[in-house]
């Protein structure tokens, strides 16, 4: 057995995009559009796993994007997603930039959840050792759900 995919149903795949392609970084390795099942699926993979990505079609996220309008609640109750970045601080600061709220701040420079634009979870750690503790980070409270 291996790990393929973890799909996430969006509402907005521009939005979608703008959040993991954009600001969190994954990149867009495949797209496949549906016209009789009114559907789009788009893949995306962290820079680090493309060429596993290109020669097992994994590790990947599949982002599914129903053409016709549905409702999706409950992003959280399939837990998380986990990246590792090289650098926290400066993920967080281009997500944040980007306008997304940092849910639990990476005060011990190795730690932080964000959510996506469908409220999904996002965990990032800090690939390696910690950082060290740095403001404005070690002083900015939790918000919201993470």
């Amino acid at each position: 057995m291996r790990y393929l995919h973890t799909m996430v149903r969006v509402k907005d795949l521009d939005a979608s995009l703008r959040f993991y392609r954009d600001l969190l970084g994954l990149e867009e390795v495949r797209r496949m559009d549906n016209e009789k099942g009114r559907f789009t699926l788009v893949f995306l993979s962290a820079p680090k796993d493309k060429t596993r990505s290109a020669a097992e079609r994994s590790p990947e996220l599949e982002l599914t994007y129903n053409w016709d309008p549905e409702v999706y609640s409950g992003g959280r109750n399939f837990g998380h997603l986990a990246y590792k970045v090289d650098d926290i601080y400066a993920a967080c600061q281009r997500l944040m930039d980007g306008g997304v709220v940092i849910n639990r701040p990476p005060r011990d420079g190795n730690m932080a959840f964000v959510r996506s634009p469908d409220g999904i979870s996002i965990e990032l750690l800090q690939d390696g050792d910690p950082l060290a503790p740095a403001e404005p980070w070690t002083s900015m409270s939790n918000t919201g759900s993470w």
